[in-house]
């Protein structure tokens, strides 16, 4: 029977098959007690979010608040109550972002061949590096017709706006987010108000915000990141020097 096979960098042992049969059967021991662990969980949280309640009535809303109900789905519309721009930008806004670039100078070394001789020169080349940055938002939301805190939902992801150069050699890039969204808050009901930084789906109603969920999305996330790294462990074991297991 062969008992190595050559791959150039490295040579694999049968020794080394037989150690990695081991390793990997102890990667997925763990991987397993893991994942029951966190399917368990999600079942639990599955269960919350199925008990939860669902509103669309802005008097429901409030009552849901007052009674402090628990947790609940809410769909409406999220708008700024007193939205926000900079003056060169224009436009209204729940939030924005403007991040200040300068067109820099680099170099760095590049390493050549033609098969005899090796040598390296230098290269330069220009970047638009990020400098700094400032923010603005508004002070209060409301959401399906009941005014809070900014804060209180967590708004969407700021998406690109327009760029405005101020020079050659410096621009102001701007991120922000509308000033009116429809969607779903999963949030929590108690004392007249709703939790801080509550969870918002854009452009979801209950049902769609409920399957988002109940996905089980992070188990499987969990299982394509074990399987990786279970094959990365093996791949590492075989690059590695191990004569100890001839001795």
């Amino acid at each position: 029977m062969k008992k190595s096979w050559d791959f150039g960098d490295f040579e694999i042992t049968l020794r080394e098959i037989i150690a990695s049969v081991a390793i990997v059967a102890v990667m997925l021991l763990i991987g397993f007690v893991i994942a029951e662990k966190i399917e368990a969980h999600q079942m639990d949280k599955n269960a919350e979010y199925n008990k939860a309640v669902h509103i669309t009535d802005s008097a429901m809303f409030r009552y849901g608040m007052e009674t402090s109900l628990g947790n609940a789905f809410v769909y409406g519309n999220l708008e700024a109550v007193d939205p926000v721009t900079y003056p060169e930008l224009g436009g209204a806004y729940m939030y924005v972002e403007k991040v200040k670039e300068r067109y820099t100078r680099h170099t760095r070394t590049v390493h050549h061949s033609n098969g005899k001789t090796s040598w390296t020169t230098t290269e330069t080349y220009w970047t638009w590096d990020k400098i700094g940055s400032e923010n603005i938002h508004s002070n209060n939301i409301r959401f399906l017709g009941i005014e809070f805190s900014y804060g209180k939902v967590a708004v969407p992801k700021a998406d690109y706006i327009q760029t405005i150069k101020e020079s050659s050699k410096i621009r102001y890039k701007y991120y922000g987010c509308l000033k009116e969204y429809t969607g779903t808050i999963y949030t929590f009901l108690k004392d007249g108000t709703i939790k801080d930084n509550s969870e918002f789906f854009q452009n979801k109603d209950i049902r769609g915000a409920l399957k988002q969920k109940t996905s089980g999305i992070g188990l499987w996330m969990f299982l394509i990141f074990w399987i990786i790294l279970t094959g990365g462990a093996v791949f590492v074991f075989f690059y590695m020097d191990n004569r100890w297991l001839e001795g």
